[in-house]
């Protein structure tokens, strides 16, 4: 594919998703955080980090943090592709800017980085823009790719790759999570400027774990029974839980799920019949101690909830993007069960090799999961053990991309 394909592609997608912002929400948030171009002015220049939504902004914040720690006196910019992660985050106080990245075109880029004027760039795990890109380099202002991943099926390793080639090739430093992703690179003959630093997301979670927040009313509804914690659940998700909660009545469920709209909470209160919102529990609702189903209807405890669980279950595992963060349980010493779509990540791949995680693809399978870890005290205490030890055995990430930084001199204090 040539620069000129990728831009009328740009031009198209542009367009495609204004036609489409008239009847999904999604996509009119996304129209809307891009009806004004960013515009501000800093005294000192800035550090800017690029995340794609939600879990690439948690990936990245480690090290976004560390250079904030590091180097004070430059201002923080946050851009955002995805309404899911600015919307989330749009009041992150450890940035001075939180702004939706503007569509990638050669004008925008120009314009974009005229005002952020970054001293470094840090891009998280797999945002490739390549009129951004471009001019970076262009200007020779270093970018840095953390906890980069990257697989066969990906266009760089593909006959219409070179437009991607080139956006690697414009990168100051590429910080790889595993060896088979340098081992790709290297087939394309990228082997400069590249390093195996690991996720940064252990990082992120060990720091998240060890602050050891409390969940308000939570611990009064577990009421000391043994739990299920349901996170970033979908309706196929949801389906596989059902039989089990209305048949099991001595545990106790708590169920976050990725979309927290008003028609998708109503649906969910209606399918869990013994259930209560989380927003009526810390409201100390006198049906509170009757239901054996907590439904989480807010945002922004899924992290903190995981700590009070026996067993986790980790959503997205019936849909083909796959699973969500299973790295929020484990850290917390808790066996996570999952759907089958999983391959992608090298992080379920590695919990389940070291019998921390368990794979399921229908509801008896995960009924006879549940049963075997919360009746077999020995395989639940050794599934918790294995999935603690593997978090923190590859904290570190961050560190390294710092020593590089500092050594490399990318900022001056």
């Amino acid at each position: 594919m040539s620069s000129l394909i990728y831009n009328f592609f740009i031009l198209v997608y542009g367009k495609a998703i204004y036609i489409v912002s008239f009847f999904n929400k999604k996509a009119k948030k996304w129209v809307q955080g891009r009806n004004d171009f960013p515009d501000f002015k800093f005294d000192h220049q800035s550090i800017w980090m690029h995340c794609s939504s939600l879990g690439e902004f948690e990936q990245g914040r480690p090290v976004i943090e560390a250079l904030k720690k590091e180097y004070p006196n430059y201002p923080i910019v946050i851009s955002f592709f995805s309404p899911s992660g600015f919307e989330v985050r749009k009041n992150y106080p450890g940035a001075e800017k939180i702004i939706y990245l503007p569509l990638d075109t050669t004008q925008h880029a120009k314009k974009l980085i005229d005002i952020i004027n970054p001293a470094l760039v840090v891009w998280v795990k797999y945002e490739y823009w390549f009129n951004y890109l471009f001019e970076l380099k262009k200007r020779e202002i270093p970018v840095l790719l953390i906890s980069g991943i990257f697989r066969p099926a990906q266009p760089f390793f593909k006959w219409y790759g070179n437009v991607w080639k080139k956006m690697l090739s414009s990168f100051h430093h590429l910080f790889l999570q595993n060896e088979n992703s340098v081992a790709l690179l290297a087939g394309i003959n990228l082997n400069k400027n590249i390093s195996v630093s690991g996720d940064t997301r252990f990082d992120r979670v060990i720091d998240l774990a060890e602050k050891k927040e409390e969940v308000p009313g939570i611990a009064t509804f577990i009421n000391n029974q043994k739990t299920l914690i349901a996170g970033s659940t979908w309706e196929d998700d949801e389906a596989e839980l059902v039989h089990y909660t209305r048949t099991r009545n001595k545990y106790k469920f708590i169920i976050a799920p990725h979309e927290i709209s008003e028609s998708n909470l109503k649906d969910l209160k209606t399918t869990f019949k013994n259930s209560i919102f989380y927003s009526d529990l810390i409201k100390q609702h006198k049906d509170a101690v009757d239901c054996n189903v907590l439904i989480i209807d807010s945002i922004g405890l899924l992290s903190k909830l995981y700590r009070y669980a026996t067993v986790t279950y980790v959503g997205g595992g019936f849909n083909s993007s796959g699973i969500h963060n299973t790295l929020e349980a484990a850290v917390y010493g808790k066996p996570v069960i999952f759907g089958p779509e999983y391959e992608k990540f090298a992080e379920a791949k590695a919990l389940i090799k070291n019998g921390a995680a368990f794979s399921i693809d229908n509801a008896l399978a995960l009924e006879n999961k549940l049963d075997d870890l919360f009746n077999d005290k020995i395989l639940l205490e050794q599934a918790s053990d294995f999935a603690k030890k593997y978090v923190y055995s590859n904290r570190g990430a961050t560190q390294k991309i710092m020593n590089h930084i500092i050594a490399k001199r990318l900022l001056i204090n």
